[in-house]
């Protein structure tokens, strides 16, 4: 099965009609349930087939319903809106803390995550233990894969909106009314769904199955779900084993991480979004129109903020740190294959993540872009590690994960001939950290971790995870932003509406 087939390929049999509708569409037909499973898990193409339909909600086909931009960078010190007045209002309105249920980027997250968890547990409910009409082997990796896929989606929904629903079956409406459930219950299925799938999943998968999740992702994810928990230990030691596996470094130019040509080799990319342009059904990546400046086709969303940019380390002749321009478009500097016109964006600065030059994407396919989105790199599950170890007080060793991240920018200089100076590492640009003070060393790796994943959709939730204090320093000039109120983003008027028993007051 080619790559291009991979994600929507379930569209080719009935099922896809019911599973791709929305969740309570599907609740409403009579014939769903346990028959309709029995009738359709009955041999592995048709397993397969289920279980790429999980993948689907992953996406940016639609950057408006994925909209985890918003809430993961435009409602933190990183980006902002950007875009005309009054256009996406509702996405400037997560800007500006002024957000209520029926917030459509509230709503669109919440949708298209609880889609993907209604998506796994049609596989799960599919391959129960009962199936032996799908081989064991296939019956395993689709498990895994839908374990993994079900973790990560209640990931991001937890970290969004804290007490959720929690749904492990494919139910019937009546089934669907229940209170929210405590974010650690949450978390611990998280934990549970990841350890499963490392279980279960290879390490790596052939040529014709790029894209599907693997035991590193599954070890990587529960590392962050550990450290989001500050399970330090847990935290450490599973970011270590990730390390241990082998398999994932760091590439030697930090750009080369948002290039189309390395999509398919990337030892740094333990769990990647996969999208191919001129594909059908269409599978490309439309945040490179979203991002892109209106002259070239693009919407002109998300602003990289002077905030943000002035977090990149100078080294003291005054050279920056060379991820600040591979990540942020501005004056003097090119974008792409142009010159930056400094009117594209009223912060002055573009983001060059997630967009592609007009050599591989020209202007009249703009929304059709190539590029995967990356969700969690080798670089973050080292920055995990070293927090971690921090934290537990044993600074000394958090420095060696760390140092190995910053080692890979500075020697920018060594592997980018496009740089001034190739060849040679300026004098004092971002040397190795020594510091064991542990106060010292966190804001350290938290200075990190923002430059080495910026607007990569991560910002808002370390935000929140560092606590009130350093929420409400960050966003201080956010007049609406209290952290109490908003370290969590409603939940989402329709939810309020056809869930009575939510609980909510």
């Amino acid at each position: 099965m080619k790559r291009k087939d991979f994600i929507l390929s379930l569209g080719k049999v009935a099922l896809l009609a019911q599973i791709a509708s929305s969740c309570k569409k599907i609740l409403n037909e009579p014939i769903l349930g346990s028959y309709q499973a029995d009738n359709f898990f009955t041999n592995d193409q048709n397993a397969i087939l289920a279980v790429n339909a999980a993948y689907s909600p992953l996406t940016f086909t639609d950057a408006s319903s994925n909209a985890i931009w918003v809430l993961g960078d435009v409602a933190s010190d990183d980006a902002i809106k950007g875009g005309l007045p009054g256009d996406q209002a509702d996405f400037e309105l997560i800007d500006q803390f002024n957000i209520n249920p029926s917030n459509s980027a509230v709503e669109a997250v919440w949708k298209r995550y609880y889609d993907g968890v209604f998506r796994c547990n049609v596989v799960l409910d599919g391959l129960s233990s009962s199936n032996s009409a799908v081989s064991l082997d296939i019956k395993n990796n689709c498990i895994g894969q839908a374990k993994f896929l079900r973790a990560y989606y209640y990931f991001i929904l937890t970290n969004c909106y804290g007490d959720i629903p929690l749904h492990l079956t494919v139910g019937t409406p009546d089934k669907l009314q229940v209170p929210v459930t405590p974010r650690s219950e949450i978390f611990a299925q998280i934990e549970k769904d990841c350890q499963d799938a490392a279980d279960l999943l290879p390490l790596s998968w052939g040529e014709n199955d790029q894209g599907r999740v693997t035991k590193g992702a599954a070890l990587a994810l529960l590392a962050k779900a550990y450290l989001f928990q500050e399970k330090w230990d847990l935290a450490a030691k599973t970011a270590q084993m990730v390390e241990a596996l082998g398999i994932y470094s760091l590439l030697p130019n930090f750009d080369n991480n948002f290039k189309a040509a390395y999509k398919k080799n990337n030892p740094e990319a333990i769990f990647s979004v996969w999208h191919v342009s001129g594909a059908s059904p269409f599978q490309g990546n439309t945040l490179n129109q979203w991002f892109a400046p209106r002259s070239l086709n693009g919407y002109g969303f998300f602003y990289p903020t002077q905030n943000l940019v002035d977090n990149f380390e100078v080294s003291p002749s005054g050279v920056v740190d060379p991820r600040l321009d591979y990540t942020v478009a501005q004056e003097g500097k090119p974008y792409f294959d142009l010159p930056f016109d400094p009117t594209w964006s009223t912060t002055g600065y573009l983001c060059k993540k997630h967009c592609q030059p007009l050599s591989e994407i020209p202007t009249n396919i703009k929304g059709d872009g190539d590029l995967n989105y990356v969700a969690i790199r080798f670089s973050d599950i080292l920055l995990v590690e070293a927090e971690a170890l921090n934290e537990l007080g044993n600074s000394e060793a958090a420095l060696i994960p760390l140092n190995k991240v910053r080692k890979r920018a500075r020697e920018s200089y060594l592997n980018d001939p496009t740089l001034p100076g190739y060849g040679t590492i300026p004098p004092g640009l971002l040397p190795d950290i020594t510091t064991t003070n542990q106060q010292e060393l966190r804001e350290i790796i938290r200075r990190e971790r923002r430059s080495e994943l910026a607007l990569e959709f991560h910002r808002f939730f370390d935000i929140i995870r560092y606590g009130k204090s350093y929420a409400m320093n960050a966003l201080k000039d956010v007049p609406n932003f209290n952290y109490d109120n908003n370290k969590f983003f409603p939940i989402p008027q329709s939810e309020r509406d056809t869930n009575k028993k939510l609980g909510l007051h």
